[in-house]
Parts: C-alpha cells; sequence; structure tokens
C-alpha cells in the first residue's frame, strides 16, 4: 500500500507545478517600471542638488586652506601661482608652511573641472568658483556659477 500512496503523492506535485505564470511576471514588471518613472527622477534631482552642496563645501574648504596660507605667507597666492600654492611652494613664498591641503592634491569640482581662482577678485580679495555642470559662465540650476 505504501507504494501505492507514494505513486499518487508523486503524480499530484508533478500535475501541480509551482512557479509564477507570465501575466504574473508581467505584472510584476509594470509595478517595477511605474515605481521607477516615480522616484527615478527625484534621485536624479538630488543628485545633482548634491553636487552643488559638495562644490560648496569645497570652496569653503579651498577658503580655509588660503587663509591660513595668508596668516603665515603675509599674502594670497596670485593668480599665475594658483591654487597649487596650497599644494607645493611657488616662487618666493616667504614662510611658506604647507601643503595646506589634506589630500595634497588641489580638488576637482563635482563636475570633474578644476576650480578657477583669482586674485584680486571680483566679488572679494580672491574668488574661488566653478562654472557649474555645463562648464560655461552663467546658467541656472545645476548649470549655475558656484562662487566663494
Amino acid at each position: 500500500m505504501t507504494a501505492l500512496a507514494n505513486d499518487r503523492t508523486a503524480a499530484k506535485t508533478e500535475d501541480n507545478e509551482d512557479g509564477f505564470t507570465l501575466v504574473e511576471l508581467l505584472v510584476v514588471l509594470v509595478i517595477l517600471v511605474l515605481l521607477a518613472s516615480i522616484v527615478g527622477p527625484r534621485v536624479i534631482g538630488y543628485l545633482q542638488s548634491s553636487k552643488a552642496k559638495t562644490a560648496h563645501v569645497q570652496i569653503e574648504s579651498l577658503v580655509t586652506s588660503l587663509e591660513l596660507f595668508h596668516i603665515d605667507v603675509g599674502r594670497y597666492p596670485t593668480t599665475a601661482e594658483g591654487l597649487d600654492a596650497l599644494v607645493k611652494p611657488a616662487g618666493k613664498a616667504a614662510g611658506w608652511n604647507g601643503p595646506y591641503l589634506s589630500k595634497g592634491a588641489v580638488p576637482l569640482d563635482p563636475w570633474g573641472q578644476p576650480y578657477k581662482y583669482a586674485s584680486p577678485g571680483k566679488k572679494g580679495v580672491f574668488d574661488i568658483y566653478t562654472f557649474g555642470g555645463d562648464g560655461q559662465e552663467g546658467g541656472t540650476d545645476e548649470d549655475a556659477d558656484i562662487y566663494n
């Protein structure tokens, strides 16, 4: 009798295959696409705003380093010396006590471009700025210029 019961159980499991139907898989796929279309633009917006925030933080760090340079040398780097003066002595910088940046290199902006530096600046004693995502002067949103 046990052999007969085992045959019936085996027959039932063969007829009753577990799994998902094509319709169920398509419904799940449609739901995932709808979620991605709703969430995707929000995530991209956060990424763009975080790049601008990162640029502000990096510029403030560079300003602090320039202030330390000024305390040691008695002046700010010239436009020709640029921000590289913060990591290696330039010209006759008596009192230079750097490097003034912890990583030993001037960081790039979040869009992969070098920060621009001018001394004297248009907006202050010196200007540190980036042209944003488009790399050109002017712009709005993620393409807006960011100054110290």
